[in-house]
């Protein structure tokens, strides 16, 4: 495998990787952009969709609302916007990592509080609770609007604390069927050293279970998870650095939550 840093890889869903991928080409890198998921909103068929519709009608009832992606935000703003709903400001809000802070910007949310970690280089629902004022929430009504699945700690941690907690799914996330023509250029990215950013644990396991199965369906793709554990990981979170040494990689760069975060880690590398 070559040792030459020839590109660097987007995992991200197309629709978030496009600006991304235009930053970094401006600071003379090649880019390719391979998504790993797929972020659809609820059919209308779905059985979640009214648990949502109806949690939002009624969204001032709560006191606190966390949205743990910027997927959730632009799914969960969108639902308001087809129900002619505006945000209350008596109604706070929580966001996990600096995407998120991002994101929730382009919405009018009418001066409602918002929490998010204070730490930048370590933005999960851990970091989220230490920025929450949990005494003042004990007795309170808390949404949390996420994917289909997630974690469940942001929701316990709240009902540990005397926090009564409805979860809800704004959207779907879908893990991208790998054809013949991704196969082909899986194999080929795996021949030299590139960068990758990776912003999911979920797209991290993802990969790793699509390249294990090629190396086992087909003796020409001999030794790829190898390569693959051989390659540089820029990830934003440690829990997704936790993910990716527990898959056997060692070259992992934590970099600080967001896009600059992650740009500010490959510039270092130049």
């Amino acid at each position: 495998m070559s040792s030459t840093m020839s590109c660097v890889v987007i995992t991200r869903p197309l629709a978030q990787a496009q600006s991304l991928a235009a930053r970094i080409a401006e600071q003379g890198r090649q880019v390719v952009v391979l998504p790993l998921l797929d972020i659809q909103a609820l059919p209308n068929d779905s059985e979640l969709l009214p648990l949502l519709q109806q949690a939002l009608r009624h969204v001032a009832d709560y006191a606190l609302v966390a949205f743990v992606s910027p997927n959730a935000i632009a799914h969960c703003f969108a639902q308001m916007h087809a129900l002619g709903l505006v945000w209350p400001p008596s109604t706070a809000i929580a966001v996990i990592g600096e995407g998120s802070r991002l994101a929730l910007a382009e919405f009018a949310i009418n001066g409602a509080a918002v929490f998010c970690p204070h730490d930048k280089l370590r933005t999960d629902s851990e970091t989220l609770l230490q920025a929450l004022d949990l005494t003042k929430l004990r007795g309170q009504r808390a949404l949390i609007v996420r994917g289909q699945s997630g974690r469940e700690l942001l929701g316990d941690a709240l009902r540990a604390a005397g926090v009564f907690v409805v979860q809800v799914a704004a959207y779907q996330r879908l893990p991208v069927d790998c054809d013949v023509a991704m196969q082909r250029q899986l194999f080929a990215l795996l021949q030299q050293r590139n960068d990758w950013l990776l912003t999911s644990s979920e797209a991290l396991r993802h990969l790793m279970q699509i390249i294990q199965k090629m190396q086992e369906s087909n003796a020409d793709y001999a030794k790829l998870v190898v390569n693959m554990q051989q390659q540089h990981l820029i990830v934003p979170h440690a829990r997704i650095a936790e993910t990716a040494r527990e898959l056997g990689f060692c070259q992992i760069t934590q970099s600080a939550a967001g896009d600059e975060g992650m740009l500010a880690a490959l510039q270092s590398r130049l």
